[in-house]
């Protein structure tokens, strides 16, 4: 799909560049020499427009697919400028106690026929087929007068509804009542546009909930934009009590213009530079390589030196940062992934610290899944926050995924081989053999495998971590 300069991909095959370059790079934080756009300046622009700005500056490859995308969005563009949402009444927020006793089982919630709502857009398809960049160019260029918008990851956004249920749970007391409904409402209020990026439904709580939740945001008079790995119709696939989930299923389909990214033209496979931030085996030498880059981040600001047991704080969790500035922070991988943590715990490091060192990575194998699965959860924080990463290792960074190192390539299941041979991953280059078996641990690996490569490349370390 879309694609910056040099165009973003997902193999393995990568062309090094000198040491002396790559490194001032790495720890200096050279950026490119263009200037890059503010969002009120795209925002002067219709989706159109900015992508022929960009296909003109040779930013982006113009191909019939990404046309017909981007008139997609630009249609949704032109249904927004005109479109009025209905005024959203939040003063049932705070009722007093003694009113909500009373008015127990009334709602106020309205409800906007569904051709007065511009008809949202659903877009899905493979790792790296550029969905993001799609969201962010429309998110980037919606009218100006829009100001109740948001733009979001689908993981972080469940995490926040699952804030809100709780608080309403607490608010409404001992009586009960519906907790979706006032959430509903403040979402509402809060943004009448809102972008989900990588939509997935994997639990059966997110799956009643997302059921209610979307009916009640439509009927609210919001507006999705909606990208996705799956078609509606592979949703919760064989998900426990599956069949409550699909009228949203249906409401997806109903209420979204449901359009497919895969354009024919893989653009991870176009080859870019590899950066110098990850570093194996664990040897002495890299040891202290990684130490001479750390002291290069933390020690050029002495009124921000860097200090131990740094505490964060979420949903009332302590966690406990072992070396941190203000900006940069260093774990071990054991202080990351070999205790219980959560993805809010994992998002709430990203958002603090825009570069992080991991050190002391292992090979992990079938014995290990729990770690795997959580150092998976870690990178896709790392991605979503536009975090820098700098790595050492046991075993080259791809390979960790590792079962028995003695069995072949020939014992990779076919869905594996098949993910793999979409990502451009060979048998030799990223070590996957029966560790992750499950369809949404391939997909979750697979996607891990292509960010971990777009996260070693030139371009993102070069421009990573920017707070």
């Amino acid at each position: 799909m879309l694609t910056s300069e040099p165009p973003y991909n997902s193999t393995l095959s990568v062309e090094q560049t000198q040491a002396s370059e790559r490194d001032d790079a790495i720890v200096l934080g050279k950026t490119h020499q263009r200037q890059a756009e503010s969002p009120s300046q795209a925002a002067a622009l219709t989706p159109l427009q900015q992508y022929q700005r960009l296909v003109d500056s040779s930013a982006l490859r113009a191909d019939d697919h990404q046309t017909r995308i981007i008139q997609k969005l630009q249609r949704l563009h032109d249904d927004l400028v005109t479109y009025e949402p209905p005024q959203i009444d939040t003063s049932s927020s705070s009722l007093s106690i003694l009113s909500r006793l009373f008015s127990r089982g009334t709602t106020h919630s309205v409800s906007v026929p569904p051709e007065q709502v511009p008809k949202g857009l659903y877009l899905y398809g493979d790792v790296g087929t550029g969905k993001t960049m799609l969201m962010d160019l429309f998110y980037n260029t919606l009218p100006s007068h829009i100001k109740r918008k948001r733009r979001v990851h689908f993981h972080s956004f469940m995490i926040d509804v699952h804030k809100r249920i709780h608080a309403a749970k607490k608010d409404m007391g001992y009586r009960g009542g519906d907790p979706i409904e006032p959430v509903a409402r403040d979402l509402a209020a809060e943004a009448y546009v809102l972008c989900f990026d990588e939509f997935q439904v994997t639990d059966i709580a997110d799956a009643m909930i997302l059921r209610q939740l979307f009916e009640r945001l439509l009927n609210y008079g919001v507006v999705c934009v909606i990208t996705s790995n799956r078609h509606p119709d592979e949703l919760y696939k064989n998900g426990i009590q599956r069949t409550s989930f699909v009228p949203c299923i249906e409401l997806l389909k109903e209420r979204f213009e449901v359009t497919d990214l895969d354009s024919g033209t893989d653009y991870r496979r176009i080859p870019r530079t590899l950066s110098h931030v990850y570093y194996d085996p664990l040897t002495a030498e890299n040891r202290a390589e990684i130490e001479k880059i750390w002291h290069a981040y933390t020690h050029g600001d002495p009124a921000d030196p860097p200090v131990r047991g740094r505490k964060l704080t979420t949903w009332g969790r302590t966690i406990s940062v072992p070396e941190s500035t203000s900006k940069v922070a260093k774990f071990r991988f054991d202080d990351l992934c070999g205790r219980p943590m959560s993805a809010a715990d994992y998002l709430e490091i990203t958002k603090n610290f825009g570069t992080i060192f991991v050190l002391d990575v292992p090979r992990m194998g079938l014995t290990e899944k729990d770690l795997a699965r959580r150092f998976i959860t870690f990178i896709d924080a790392c991605y979503d926050n536009k975090v820098k990463l700098l790595v050492t290792s046991e075993v080259p960074i791809f390979k960790v995924f590792a079962d028995d190192p003695s069995k072949s390539a020939h014992e990779i299941s076919a869905h594996m081989r098949s993910v793999m041979d979409d990502l451009g991953l060979s048998s030799d280059a990223v070590s996957a053999t029966s560790m992750f078996t499950g369809e949404e641990e391939v997909f979750a690996f697979a996607r891990c495998c292509s960010r971990l490569v777009q996260m070693g490349s030139k371009e993102w370390a070069e421009t990573a971590g920017m707070r």
